[in-house]
This record gives C-alpha cells, structure tokens and sequence, in this order.
C-alpha cells in the first residue's frame, strides 16, 4: 500500500508530461502497472483469478 502522500502527489498535473506516474487505482503500486486495466500486476491477478475482470481467463496448459 503506498503512502496517501505519494497517491496524491500522482494524481497532481505534473510540470511536464514526461513525470507522469502511473498507479494502481486499488492499491497505489507504481511498479508491474498495467495500463490496459489501471492495475497493477498483483491486483489483476488476483481479480482475474475471482472472475471480476470480464474477458480474462487463467491459461493451463
């Protein structure tokens, strides 16, 4: 869980777009984001896994 600070500190226009921090919108995680779904990688796998993210299946092999 990241610090409140630093989720809202993300959140702010940044000066220039190159600062743009990317976080998951559950947790607050900035590494293994997933743009595509706005999570992070811990967070989508354990969403995929419950059947909450519509289109998304565990490969098995």
């Amino acid at each position: 869980m990241a610090k409140a600070s630093l989720i809202a500190r993300a959140q702010k226009k940044p000066k220039f777009t190159t600062r743009l921090i990317r976080r998951c919108f559950r947790c607050g995680k900035k590494r293994g984001y997933m743009q595509k779904f706005d999570l992070c990688r811990i967070c989508f796998r354990e969403l995929a896994n419950r059947g909450e993210i519509p289109g998304i299946k565990k490969a098995s092999w």
